[in-house]
């Protein structure tokens, strides 16, 4: 008797879709799988609410206290310092006069600087990639493959601001002059290296790694370009520190 077989299906599978808590924790323990997901379905509102809900109840809660308070008017007085900038005693009186209203102010700023930020990386990424490279992606990946690199600078603030709590300072704990505290904070090296933090150099990595699955490129040169870019700012930032100090 003849058998009749079913013909085999030569379809491929279709992976199932990664759900919002696993894109956000696989950005971090698996960010190339990960990031396949999110350039075959581009969503990016869940996860950028995410870093902005996060990110400013983490920065309300930091500055609603006097620590944090402090912290933060110290840290804006040696911004302005090593730029050179010389505060009057007024000028300082009003610093601090604001520091009752800098939990809102800080926590709104970040809902939207960072969107604002994501959209022109995700500009930049999309002129380079589509127009000099020749790549195919549509904005909306591009942008959704932006969003979700940034659960990596939400983890630097959970990781900072307890540290800048505990320390009293917002001095960063992750910049590569901590390894060399023998220069002197004033130098032309540790104001290079006080601009590299490590943070921003994982995220930067994280996201080469989305750009490279989504237009089908080796992460690597696009990693170093982006380091070499990264790395220019801080020489420029340091300079420019270095002229206006006088250093």
């Amino acid at each position: 008797m003849a058998q009749t077989l079913a013909p085999e299906s030569t379809a491929p599978a279709v992976a199932k879709s990664l759900s919002l808590p696993a894109r956000i924790i696989g950005v971090l323990t698996a960010p190339r799988a990960t990031y396949a997901d999110v350039a075959a379905r581009p969503r990016w509102l869940g996860v950028l609410a995410f870093v902005l809900l996060v990110g400013a109840a983490a920065t309300f809660v930091f500055l609603s206290t006097d620590v944090g308070k402090q912290a933060m008017l110290d840290q804006q007085v040696r911004f302005m310092e090593g730029f050179g900038i010389k505060l009057s005693d007024a000028a300082y009186q009003r610093m601090e006069a604001g520091l009752d209203r800098a939990r809102y102010t800080g926590a709104v700023g970040q809902a939207i600087s960072l969107p604002l930020m994501g959209l022109i990386i995700a500009g930049i990424a999309f002129g380079v990639f589509n127009a000099l490279v020749g790549g195919d992606a549509k904005f909306k990946q591009v942008f959704a493959i932006v969003a979700h690199s940034g659960v990596v600078i939400t983890l630097a603030q959970l990781f900072g601001l307890p540290l800048a709590y505990a320390r009293e300072t917002m001095s960063s704990t992750t910049n590569l002059a901590v390894f060399l505290p023998f220069l002197d904070e004033s130098s032309f090296a540790a104001r290079f290296l006080g601009s590299i933090d490590l943070f921003q150099i994982w995220w930067i990595v994280s996201l080469a790694i989305g750009l490279g699955v989504l237009y089908r490129k080796r992460t690597g040169p696009i990693a170093t370009t982006m380091l070499i870019v990264y790395a220019a700012i801080a020489l420029i930032i340091a300079a420019i520190k270095s002229a206006a100090s006088g250093a």
